[in-house]
């Protein structure tokens, strides 16, 4: 009933632009942003340096509330529907749910495809991922792709050593519900489990119900996952960026000025977001590193090793991409 009548209000705020007591005096938008992540988290901090940024640009005429730790959708799909209808202005999201729209950005979540984070950016900021954030405005999804923000690596964490393919053998890992991920753990010789909520996987390791996990530095450290799996990985295995999307009906009610006011402030805030981002991984890093966690970091052979049985995967969610895996691949070379 709260989070209804919250929506409400903030519905009627979108309805109602202009906040005036005299002919004379300024009109004001407010737009609204939808965060699933809590306060202080990178994307959050990046959400508000947008809002800040735009109303600066426009001398105060639009401002950006954002509302944060899921208080208006709290699964991202929600906060995708709702920028399509225009109930909403702006939400941050993972590329996943995206590539629905845009098939193309399934290419960019395959695993062991980056050689590191600096490649990851070269592809995102060349003509291929610019080129895919135009895709989103182009599926007439109803959604327009503003920037690209960092979400990191995702790695395996594990009650025992992981230095080596072999090492993965039988080890049952908590997952996402994705395939493509269930597949990468088979094909490395694991048991991908799904179906547990990430709050529950503490437990689930404390339990044995499974003998660890995935996903990046600030996850690992917050969740205190790393307190039951004090081995950490850093395969990279996967890197999926988030994206700051835009409703297409909502810019098509503001003046095309603005609307590239907007679009140049999202853009500004990628470097600040990528800073965060750096920021909170070394302070989790440091954090668990202090409490005991033994981080194992493979050579380039040894992540060769990973990347070679990759090749089924590639060949079922990459066919008729093999071009455009190849020119990823070969980026920065």
């Amino acid at each position: 009933m709260k989070k209804a009548l919250v929506l409400l209000l903030v519905l009627a705020a979108m309805m109602i632009p202009a906040f005036a007591s005299g002919s004379g005096e300024q009109q004001v938008t407010t737009l609204t942003l939808s965060e699933v992540h809590a306060e202080g988290y990178p994307t959050t901090l990046a959400d508000y340096e947008f809002a800040r940024l735009v109303e600066e640009a426009t001398d105060g005429r639009i401002k950006i509330e954002v509302f944060s730790g899921g208080t208006l959708y709290g699964e991202e799909t929600g906060a995708i529907e709702a920028l399509q209808i225009g109930d909403i202005a702006f939400a941050r999201v993972s590329a996943s749910p995206v590539a629905s729209y845009v098939p193309a950005l399934n290419i960019i979540q395959l695993p062991y495809l980056y050689r590191d984070g600096d490649h990851m950016w070269q592809v995102l900021n060349g003509p291929i991922g610019q080129d895919m954030l135009a895709q989103i405005q182009e599926s007439g999804s109803g959604l327009v792709g503003l920037a690209y923000y960092d979400a990191g690596s995702r790695n395996f964490y594990t009650t025992k050593p992981v230095n080596s393919v072999a090492d993965m053998k039988g080890l049952k890992i908590r997952l996402q519900n994705n395939a493509m991920m269930v597949e990468m753990v088979k094909l490395l010789g694991g048991n991908g489990v799904t179906g547990i909520g990430p709050n529950d996987v503490y437990s689930a390791i404390q339990q044995g119900v499974i003998d660890g996990a995935e996903n990046n530095w600030p996850t690992y450290e917050s969740m205190g996952d790393y307190q039951v799996a004090p081995y950490f990985v850093l395969d990279g295995h996967t890197r999926v960026p988030e994206v700051l999307l835009a409703s297409e009906a909502v810019l098509e009610s503001l003046d095309p000025a603005d609307v590239e006011i907007i679009k140049e402030c999202a853009k500004q805030t990628q470097a600040y977001e990528i800073e965060q981002w750096a920021l909170r991984e070394q302070s989790s890093e440091e954090k668990v590193v202090a409490e005991g966690v033994v981080v194992a970091e493979l050579t380039p052979e040894q992540i060769s090793e990973f990347q070679a049985l990759m090749d089924p995967i590639y060949a079922e969610y990459g066919a008729g991409y093999e071009d455009l895996i190849q020119e990823i691949i070969n980026t920065g070379l």
